[in-house]
């Protein structure tokens, strides 16, 4: 146990580091970075256990950090543990720096996530808990770490934070503990002018172990982690009553703690004395970029301890490895993403089957051969036909995690962040599912998750307007346009953030669930029917033939000397393949192609994309989205059909009678465009 004066001037050093940064920068948050450093510091120094020399191993602990403005209380903690340069932090939000505005993971510095929208940190920290927790059920107590987490004002106010604490309550995650940051000060305001809620009482009905402490006192913090630490029935959550800008002055040397104002800008442009707060802390603000020979010696002193402790685990789990070798290979293979070998072509698919149906059929396939899969869905598994995973195992429950489908309930967005947290854990393949127009509950999750280049599957069924009855609140028009933008929109290492495929029948829903389940670079969506869709025609094999689906676009079928080329995704194939019956009646020669993914057909060499789809040659595109899905497909070279309106409630082969989703249609549009 560390003394306390050390403690406090470790965690003055980070105060000055944090506050530093920003002046430097002129830019950020430093206020709460001020007021989190002593438990951010008694976290790091005495409790959070992780290998210094393998940052990737995974029995260590996770700390993810929610509200991402608070990155120079990170970044200067991180450096103190050695993980930074002080030459580093001084380039605090600039351009190729390592030390951006908000965190953006790199497991090798200690950073588990990339955090910024408020809320979806400690919901990744929930996942990746709940992804521990079904890992200690199938191997054992050797995985046997604790998953941290950091929330503000803002994260218990976001949203969000309902979905994380009821579900985590309920499935008594006692392997999460989170400090919540009860500074009453937030970006605009005091707290008090935009809630009166009784936070404790909240997570305490969400049956949630709730300790509230002075979150600047060392002893108080230290108490309170023990405390949870010992827990072993419900997650803990430690509210931190702490001081926002602590140890800021004014230029008379007057107290300039608790403002509204240091919370988002430099403390001189806040109104602060930075010279002053920087003595005050014990600092010299000529030179504050500087680590204390005690703050030094704290954080070598701990580096030891954790050989040691990491030493006493790699010898706890080397014996278990050899008393478990069949477990123990397990493990490795998982962590590694390992795949079983999976036999995609002896996948029973039905004959012409809606593509959630096929979808359902893979499903208990991977049920079967995916031990460490795990299937979520918003309270649709019946609709969404995740159900057919669950066929296979059952629920995950508190005190029992041996199944592998999480039911969230009505959850979208928590539900998403969830899974992108057992992602992020390791050692599990998480897919979840809900109705396509829902997948506007969790855009902001998939886009951090691409940004992260995260392998989470997402599951969208009921595509289209043939939803029907329900109407247009139910049915989808803008989202497919929407989600493929991220198709567009390329990652840091130069690829498409997502992938996007829409298969066009039931074999293709097979290839489209093989390529999701090895694609390990980012996010998967699969969007599919609700209906049945007529399984295309084939050659010889329909399986192999829709093994072309692999490059984005392929020729599904055509006549020698084709006049025009019908492209389309998911359902409105089988409509393109009904309308070229009827043109050939006509003399009219067609190619028809399928485009599951445009994003993953454009990175496929331009001699393959003009073989598919050679300029110069009539392009008719249909789509039950918006016209502008396939219009860069189709180019000057045609026309594309598609929805400009919400739809109607009515029974869907009506709405296609009304909307023109027919072979006859197609018909007379290609007749026209020739």
């Amino acid at each position: 146990m560390n003394d306390p004066a050390l403690m406090n001037k470790a965690a003055d050093n980070i105060r000055i580091l944090s506050a530093s940064m920003v002046e430097r920068a002129k830019s950020g948050h430093p206020g709460g970075a001020m007021g989190g450093a002593d438990f951010i510091n008694v976290l790091f120094s005495e409790f959070l256990e992780y290998d210094p020399e393998d940052p990737t191993w995974e029995s260590r602990d996770r700390f993810f950090l929610d509200p991402g403005h608070m990155s120079p209380m990170l970044y200067s903690v991180l450096c103190l543990s050695g993980k930074f340069s002080l030459d580093e932090l001084k380039e605090f939000r600039q351009w190729g720096s390592p030390t951006p505005g908000h965190p953006e993971i790199d497991v090798a510095r200690g950073i588990e996530n990339t955090s910024g929208p408020l809320g979806q940190g400690h919901a990744y920290a929930a996942g990746a808990a709940i992804a521990a927790k079904f890992l200690q059920a199938r191997l054992g107590n050797v995985i046997d770490h604790t998953i941290y987490s950091y929330i503000s004002d803002g994260g218990i106010q976001e949203e969000i934070s309902q979905g994380v604490g009821r579900i985590a309550g309920h499935l008594g995650l006692s392997n999460l503990i989170m400090f919540y940051d009860s500074n009453n000060i937030q970006l605009s305001t005091t707290t008090e002018v935009v809630t009166s809620e009784d936070v404790a009482k909240k997570y305490e009905a969400w049956n949630w172990n709730v300790i509230s402490i002075d979150g600047n006192n060392v002893e108080e913090i230290r108490r309170a982690l023990n405390a949870a630490k010992a827990e072993n029935e419900k997650p803990t959550l430690i509210i931190g009553n702490t001081v926002m800008g602590r140890g800021a002055l004014a230029a008379d040397c007057t107290s300039f703690e608790c403002q509204v104002s240091t919370h988002g800008q430099p403390l001189s442009a806040a109104g602060a004395d930075f010279g002053q707060t920087i003595k005050n802390l014990g600092g010299d603000p000529e030179n504050p970029f500087v680590i204390f020979p005690e703050a030094e010696k704290l954080y070598a002193s701990r580096k030891e301890q954790l050989k040691e402790i990491v030493s006493a685990k790699r010898v706890k789990l080397q014996e278990w490895g050899k008393a478990n070798p069949e477990l123990a290979e397990k493990k490795n293979k998982w962590f590694a993403r390992e795949l079983p070998q999976i036999n995609w072509s002896a996948i029973q698919q039905k004959p012409s089957a809606a593509t959630r149906a096929a979808s359902a059929a893979v499903l208990g396939e991977l049920a079967k051969q995916v031990e460490n899969m795990i299937v979520s869905s918003a309270d649709l598994s019946n609709s969404d036909k995740t159900d057919g995973f669950l066929k296979y195992t059952k629920a995950l429950e508190k005190n029992d995690f041996s199944g592998a489908f999480l039911q969230v309930g009505v959850s979208e967005f928590t539900m998403a962040c969830l899974n992108i947290g057992m992602s992020l854990h390791g050692g599990v393949i998480p897919a979840c599912g809900t109705f396509f127009v829902f997948s506007d509950y969790m855009k902001p999750a998939i886009r951090v998750a691409a940004l992260m280049q995260t392998p989470v599957i997402f599951i969208w069924t009921h595509d289209a307007f043939r939803v029907g009855e329900d109407g247009p609140t139910h049915q989808p028009v803008e989202q497919e346009a929407q989600i493929r933008l991220l198709e567009k929109l390329q990652n840091h290492h130069g690829k498409n953030s997502m992938l996007v495929l829409r298969p066009a029948d039931a074999n293709e829903t097979t290839v489209a669930w093989k390529m999701a389940i090895e694609n390990n670079e980012t996010p998967t969506g699969l969007i599919l029917s609700r209906q049945d869709i007529k399984d295309l025609p084939a050659c010889e094999s329909r399986f192999n033939e829709a093994l072309n689906a692999e490059k984005g676009a392929y020729i599904v079928q055509e006549d020698a000397g084709y006049d025009v080329i019908l492209l389309a995704s998911g359902s409105e194939v089988a409509t393109l393949v009904e309308g070229a019956d009827l043109l050939r009646g006509d003399g009219i020669k067609v190619r028809i192609v399928s485009v599951p993914s445009e994003g993953l057909f454009r990175a496929q060499p331009m001699d393959y994309q003009q073989r598919v789809l050679p300029n110069g040659k009539k392009k008719f595109g249909l789509t039950a989205g918006l016209p502008v899905t396939l219009e860069g497909l189709v180019g000057a070279d045609g026309t594309v059909w598609g929805m400009n309106s919400f739809g109607f409630s009515a029974p869907y082969k009506v709405l296609d009678e009304k909307l023109g989703y027919t072979g006859k249609n197609v018909y007379e549009q290609v007749k026209k465009l020739l």
